[in-house]
């Protein structure tokens, strides 16, 4: 099965940023991609003021760019993750979506974790304009391999990924907007640790250099395999990457080295909370 990640650097251009989107998912596809992901937040990155211009309903321009993107190209398309208008709620929903090849959309994600830390200097408080999603979602390719959707933040809380593996997910996608520190010193050993312990292939599409208002992401898109191997790794810039995904090797390394099915679930229990 082959993959890729698309990396971009997203700004405030809504325009630029979809045209950005789709010459590099064509890209992906005429390399014989059958599942594309993209990163986070890739309609628009900015400003508090641009992110809430950028805000648009599940049926708005990016899903229906892809779902049209999706069904022309014949492809799984994993359209990153824009911020959603949710009826009835006054903040914005961080939402990744599943886009089947035949235009319908399969998933709907939306991001569980907030991005509340003080990292390089910088403070982000991701709940001041988002609202955290409460559900889990196992989605499934057109060839019925079981997908684990997650998004950036996400990606250090392994909880959330053993749940997905022990649904039955094989690959877990991972839309990122990973700062430049965290991406350089913490990026690739997540990555593969969630690839390692979950024996999982992951997908992961990372925004890449300067945005407004000063941010800035890492790049490094990867995609790592089952075993821990980093399968393919993007250079800086705007770029896609793809990789073959030997499912076979992954059923043999479930079947070896069997740390998913030597779980000992009534031997777990939750601590009482505690304060970090």
């Amino acid at each position: 099965m082959r993959v890729a990640a698309v990396q971009l650097n997203s700004n405030a251009d809504q325009a630029a940023n979809l045209a950005a989107a789709d010459r590099l998912t064509r890209d992906a596809a005429s390399q014989g991609a059958e599942l594309i992901v993209l990163p986070e937040k890739w309609p628009s990155m900015g400003s508090e003021q641009e992110l809430r211009a950028s805000a648009q309903p599940l049926d708005g321009q990016a899903v229906e760019w892809a779902r049209e993107t999706a069904r022309e190209l014949g492809v799984d398309l994993i359209a990153g993750s824009f911020l959603e208008e949710v009826p009835g709620r006054d903040k914005l929903a961080n939402t990744s979506v599943h886009v089947g090849p035949d235009g319908e959309v399969a998933a709907s994600y939306r991001k569980i974790h907030m991005f509340d830390v003080e990292v390089g200097g910088r403070v982000y408080c991701e709940s001041e304009l988002e609202q955290a999603g409460e559900e889990i979602v196992l989605s499934r390719t057109a060839g019925g391999v079981e997908l684990g959707l997650s998004v950036c933040y996400d990606l250090r809380f392994p909880e959330l990924y053993r749940i997905l593996a022990v649904r039955g997910a094989r690959i877990v996608t991972v839309p990122a907007a990973f700062t430049l520190a965290t991406t350089r010193d913490h990026w690739e050993a997540l990555l593969r640790a969630r690839a390692i312990e979950n024996q999982a292939f992951v997908i992961a599409a990372n925004q890449w250099g300067p945005h407004p208002a000063g941010q800035h992401s890492g790049g490094r898109s990867m995609i790592v395999d089952p075993w821990g191997v980093v399968l393919a790794q993007a250079a800086d810039g705007e770029r896609a990457i793809v990789a073959e995904l030997d499912l076979d090797r992954q059923e043999e390394i479930r079947a070896s080295l069997p740390s998913l099915a030597n779980r000992q679930p009534a031997a777990y229990r939750w601590p009482q909370e505690q304060h970090a």
